[in-house]
């Protein structure tokens, strides 16, 4: 069983949006921890401040009753009328002797006993039923200069309570946050995987194409050689065999050379070479060259207008991008046709129009005619398979490159039965729109 191709990307996916949730988790644990902790310290600290608040208040209580009993010193009943919720109240000595209540338990009064040398003392105790206590023990003294101990002590049940209700609340709030990453993860991994897919899709139609396109060459220098060989034939047979492999290998050196060009663009290994250039010359070196081959199509090429136009480019691609238009333009010019070039400034702009009196090309064809592989109607075709006019349509994906790369913008104006126009106009010499890539 073959892994669809789209699959090792679906795999991705989906370990990417796993990364996304466990790397999430991970922080949400460690948040929730630091805040765990970071809230049950406020928390305890709160109740140990309401602790010595409660002794405070049972100290003054019984500073108070020993005004209102004058001499004689009694202060159990000021104590006994204090009461603060959910909080036990012990007055005590520093022998640890309980005054008021009556009994105390064994560790509360070793904590008044260890307030004698510290004004207080804190602490916490589980009983053996499990309840966690926490206690504060506060030394002070009163106006007849006795010295008394002040105990708080309250149950820890209502941190716990805490607690758990923070603990929950954050559980759930984390629970909710890990769903909505999934979510948002996938759909994040997803779009930031699109460039990916595209460019895997791309490169799938683009090998395919050239096998494609490889694959005709091949079967006629195959078929050639197979039919030559079945039998002995005559020199002149020969010939012609070896003739028609020769023209076959000459396209596929074409279309490979072209393939070649496209990676290196694609890779990004062809930097340009700029300097201050002018069109005028470069257009008309290719234009001579291509005259050659409009004559041997009985093609009329023809330079209707020339202007010093400088350039900031590629001296190299900017041949190769008016030898790619003239080529095109002569291919597509039926026998006593004409293709004209101009090279002008407009809007201090260099500018290079080819013009041609082809059978044009329709409006739905027109979205398409750079990409790569792309030839158009069938019905259109550039010469018989084998011959030198016969393409492999990368001549334009190569020319659209070498625009973008200059930072040039293109327009093709075309109408069926009526030939086409190719215009080009590069930016003004000086500026900075010129790519170095």
């Amino acid at each position: 069983m073959t892994t669809p191709p789209l699959q090792p990307l679906r795999t991705l996916r989906r370990r990417l949006t796993a990364w996304y949730v466990v790397t999430l988790s991970g922080i949400l644990l460690l948040l929730g921890g630091g805040l765990y902790f970071t809230i049950r310290y406020q928390l305890s600290a709160q109740l140990d401040v309401s602790l010595q608040s409660a002794t405070a208040e049972l100290a003054r209580a019984a500073r108070i009753r020993e005004l209102e009993a004058g001499a004689r010193g009694r202060v159990v009943d000021a104590v006994e009328e204090l009461h603060i919720p959910d909080r036990s109240l012990f007055l005590l000595d520093t022998a640890g002797s309980p005054i008021t209540p009556d009994t105390a338990p064994d560790w509360v009064r070793s904590a008044a006993r260890s307030v004698r040398a510290a004004s207080t003392e804190q602490l916490s105790r589980e009983t053996p039923s499990e309840v966690q206590l926490r206690l504060h023990a506060e030394r002070f003294v009163l106006a007849s200069g006795k010295s008394m101990v002040a105990v708080a002590v309250a149950d820890q049940v209502e941190l716990e309570d805490r607690y758990a209700a923070l603990i929950a609340a954050f559980g759930a709030a984390a629970a909710v946050a890990v769903v909505l990453v999934a979510l948002g993860g996938s759909f994040l991994v997803q779009q930031s995987l699109l460039p990916v897919e595209r460019s895997i899709a791309h490169m799938r139609r683009f090998m395919a194409d050239a096998a494609h396109e490889m694959r005709t060459p091949l079967t006629v220098i195959r078929s050639r050689a197979e039919v030559a060989l079945q039998q002995p034939r005559t020199g002149g047979d020969y010939v012609d065999a070896i003739q028609g492999i020769e023209a076959e290998t000459r396209r596929l050196g074409h279309i490979v050379e072209d393939l070649l060009t496209l990676a290196r663009a694609d890779a990004g290994e062809r930097p340009l070479v700029r300097s201050r250039v002018f069109l005028d010359d470069i257009v008309s070196d290719a234009a001579g060259a291509a005259g050659a081959m409009a004559n041997a199509r009985s093609v009329e090429l023809v330079i209707d207008e020339f202007e010093e136009a400088p350039v900031d480019g590629d001296a190299a691609l900017l041949r190769q991008l008016a030898m790619l238009l003239l080529d095109n333009a002569v291919k597509f010019t039926p026998a006593s046709g004409r293709v004209s070039v101009r090279v002008g400034m407009k809007d201090g702009r260099a500018r290079l129009v080819v013009q041609d009196t082809g059978p044009g090309i329709p409006d739905d064809q027109l979205a398409h005619i750079f990409e790569r592989f792309y030839r158009g109607d069938p019905a259109r075709s550039r010469g018989n398979a084998g011959s030198p006019a016969d393409g492999a349509g990368l001549g334009l994906a190569i020319a659209k490159w070498i625009i973008d790369s200059h930072g040039a913008e293109i327009s093709v104006r075309s109408a069926v039965g009526a030939g086409t126009s190719v215009s080009v106009a590069f930016p003004e010499a000086g500026s900075t729109n010129v790519s170095s890539s």
